[in-house]
């Protein structure tokens, strides 16, 4: 495999056995080399040998891409073991990603040859009964963003097992993006998470016994660190069992169980007024556009005037706001990244004040790379606790999700708001820190700060 403007790779040039076919349809039908190797499970292969290679194990994998073309089919046979990479996924499926933006500008240019392609499925045995979705697809049932298929949508992605988290999280358990301020050796990724929590107090001007609510309060990070960092009040709030179990044990192991509530409840029930301070990172894509101003709706509440929001939410553009269709099946049912200026005029439109836009789109793929390779350094462990189909599916998951924040097809911004005072003052500072940024920085306290 050779990026673009690199010496070409050698090429397998035999048109024998099923590869060598399929390689032929690719220069008939679209006048493109296949982007990656390719072996077929008659032995025969044909495309670049020295990248990854595409492994087509049963005719069974054929079956799922013609039955569903495109992301589900090839999500579903890698899933299954029918097809698989060998070498780097991220770089063959950002070699797909490269060929099938140019068949598209090219289009068929021998409409003639689909014959052939029809003729090879039947040979290879792909047209018969469309092989069963696999188990480990979400079957969610009922209307979409109802409390209770939100609360199933919520438990098929974080009711995994709070063990499986921890083999693929950094120790803080924060399943979010991290801010990498350092590209140190020894600048590690649990110090980016840390950095990021921090920065997030900071636009929130947390200071001791500031009353700080977090929606969507994951693992209990933000939370926790507020309390320990900042001295805030800090209640949190989570729909998955399995996250309220672990940070209800996490509270009594620091000592915090006086000093942070967590709630095991949906955010729709509220949860009271006059907060200092409201975050919720990452929770909005869970939301839905339906209920999406009810969301905003509920984060205004919250807050006293003059009390700020930080948002932390990833995007997506117009034409697709959704997760994406194996997201969607696999990792987050009804998710929905919405574009990032339907996000502020729903905010706006809820009465707050936009103070500030982040974005840290390159920083999560950073933080997505260091989630994989914990995932790649754990494999085999992974595999034997979780099953492989799970640890196959965290892998396509992962690479996918790189390559999308790399290539800007997603993005995640911080979005800081304020409910203004009822005569019109937001309560920042007239004068800008040095980073030319209107937040009013405050200091940590406690051990960690003086360390």
């Amino acid at each position: 495999m050779t990026e673009a403007g690199s010496t070409p790779a050698l090429r397998e040039t035999t048109t024998k056995g099923t590869a060598g076919r399929v390689a032929a349809l690719s220069r008939t039908l679209f006048g493109a080399e296949l982007p990656v190797g390719l072996r077929v499970w008659d032995g025969s292969s044909a495309g670049p040998q020295d990248g990854p290679v595409l492994v087509l194990r049963t005719p069974r994998a054929v079956r799922h891409l013609l039955r569903s073309p495109g992301e589900m089919g090839l999500s579903r046979a890698y899933v299954t073991g029918e097809i698989d990479v060998e070498g780097d996924l991220r770089q063959a499926l950002r070699a797909c990603f490269d060929y099938v933006r140019t068949v598209r500008g090219k289009g068929v240019r021998n409409p003639g040859a689909l014959r052939s392609l029809l003729s090879l499925g039947v040979r290879l045995g792909a047209l018969g009964l469309p092989p069963k979705p696999p188990a480990e697809e979400a079957g969610l049932t009922g209307r979409v963003h109802t409390p209770l298929r939100d609360r199933a949508a919520i438990a098929h992605h974080y009711d995994l097992g709070n063990e499986f988290y921890r083999t693929i999280l950094d120790e803080t358990m924060t399943y979010s993006c991290g801010l990498w301020t350092s590209d140190a050796p020894e600048y590690r990724p649990e110090d980016a998470q840390r950095d990021k929590l921090d920065l997030i107090c900071r636009k929130l001007d947390l200071r001791p016994g500031s009353r700080l609510l977090d929606v969507g309060c994951g693992w209990g990070s933000l939370v926790v660190h507020a309390a320990e960092r900042h001295a805030a009040r800090t209640t949190g709030i989570t729909n998955s069992s399995r996250q309220h179990e672990h940070i209800t044990a996490r509270l009594a192991e620091r000592g915090l169980a006086n000093e942070v509530e967590v709630r095991l409840q949906d955010y729709r029930q509220g949860a009271g007024d006059s907060y200092d301070a409201v975050s919720s990172v990452e929770m909005g894509e869970h939301v839905g556009a339906e209920n999406y101003p009810e969301y905003c709706a509920m984060l205004h509440r919250s807050l006293r005037p003059g009390g700020r929001l930080l948002l932390q939410q990833m995007s997506r553009g117009r034409a697709r706001p959704g997760g994406g269709a194996f997201i969607e099946s696999y990792i987050a049912p009804d998710m929905t990244m919405r574009p990032l200026p339907q996000t502020l005029a729903h905010l706006e439109r809820a009465g707050f004040e936009i103070r500030d836009v982040l974005s840290l789109r390159e920083h999560y793929v950073s933080t997505i790379d260091a989630w994989s390779e914990r995932l790649e350094t754990s494999w085999e462990e992974i595999v034997h606790r979780f099953g492989a189909r799970r640890a196959r599916i965290w892998r396509l998951y992962l690479a996918g999700a790189s390559l999308a924040f790399e290539g800007n097809r997603m993005s995640v911004h911080q979005i800081l708001a304020v409910r203004t005072r009822p005569d019109g003052g937001s309560g920042f500072p007239s004068v800008a820190d040095p980073s030319g940024v209107n937040w009013a920085p405050s200091a940590a306290v406690g051990p960690e700060a003086a360390a």
